[in-house]
């Protein structure tokens, strides 16, 4: 891929790190509450009263896929398994760019229409934490997605969503949603400055032009790099990603490490791991595809490979929801 092609593709949203443009929302997103935190570590205490209810598909496809989680009996299954499970019913959906930056203020953006990267993965984490935890409501997703999303669970604005992976990986860590598992494997270290969105600000429609928050993600940037200082980021190198298949769950959250100066992780989905009536014996990733939608693509090693710019994996583990089984 061209490099000048790649960095038109990065830059408008960078947690969304997998593509950029924008869509059309058929949704209406849920409004934020300026009072959301984090009350028993795994759902943010949004109150029903602040969120919008959901468009009728919007509530259609969510009530469907509880069904699904229900009839299969998902909720005595680890959170991984349900997520990789839950994951394939999307399995088609569109490929959406920039849907987090369309409204003109920071708002609790749901879809299921179709995905970014990092939406895709945020949504099957909250619906299988709810599944997990026998609350599968509408509401209940939508704390838990919240939780997800933002720093520390606060949705305050645009400067406390998680807009470079690596610092999502560490604040869901620190939530007990997701463990970094990737230090106990086979890894290296991730030395690179992380400061794409302040030196690319013409790209972000949101601070182009506003200063102050131009500041606050400059802040979030430099906050970035101090937990850098103290537990740098580790990945598995490209070549050796097949090494470490037998280690890897389903539903495990694959972070791919990029080359592209200023930025840290370029795409992520879910490690597919193959099931016993399953023809593929290989570890893929069950994803939301720039090109494809969501897909699986049957061999991770060879995923990564394939895109010059990628150079590894993070791999970040969905922990134990309330009445989940380690």
């Amino acid at each position: 891929m061209p490099r000048f092609l790649l960095i038109a593709l990065l830059t408008i949203g960078l947690l969304t790190a997998c593509g950029s443009g924008s869509a059309s929302p058929d949704d209406p997103p849920t409004s934020l509450s300026d009072t959301v935190s984090a009350d028993d570590g795994s759902v943010a205490s949004l109150p029903d009263s602040a969120l919008v209810p959901p468009s009728d598909s919007t509530a259609r496809r969510f009530a469907a896929t509880m069904k699904v989680a229900d009839s299969l009996h998902l909720s005595q299954r680890p959170v991984g398994e349900v997520m990789q499970i839950l994951g394939q019913t999307f399995g088609g959906a569109p490929y959406l760019e920039g849907t987090l930056d369309e409204p003109s203020e920071e708002q609790l953006v749901i879809r299921f229409d179709g995905f970014d990267c990092v939406t895709y993965v945020e949504s099957l984490l909250a619906m299988a934490r709810g599944v997990v935890q026998e609350d599968t409501t509408y509401a209940g997703f939508a704390r838990r997605l919240g939780a997800i999303r933002y720093r520390a669970g606060e949705p305050l604005g645009y400067c406390s969503r998680l807009h470079y992976f690596s610092d999502w990986i560490r604040d869901n860590d620190a939530s007990r949603f997701v463990q970094d598992i990737t230090p106990t494997i086979a890894s290296r270290t991730f030395r690179d400055s992380i400061d794409f969105m302040s030196t690319h600000r013409d790209a972000y429609k949101r601070f182009a032009t506003n200063d102050s928050l131009l500041a606050c993600v400059q802040d979030a940037e430099s906050e970035l790099a101090r937990a850098a200082s103290n537990r740098p980021l580790q990945y598995v190198p490209q070549d050796s990603i097949r090494t470490v298949y037998d280690q890897l769950r389903a539903g495990d959250i694959i972070a791919i490490v990029t080359s592209v100066d200023g930025l840290d992780i370029a795409h992520t989905g879910l490690a597919y791991v193959p099931q016993e009536d399953d023809p593929n014996d290989r570890v893929g990733l069950l994803h939301a595809s720039l090109s494809d939608g969501v897909v699986v693509s049957p061999d991770l090693q060879r995923y990564v490979q394939q895109i010059g710019h990628m150079i590894g994996i993070v791999v970040a583990r969905p922990q134990p929801a309330a009445s989940d089984s380690p």
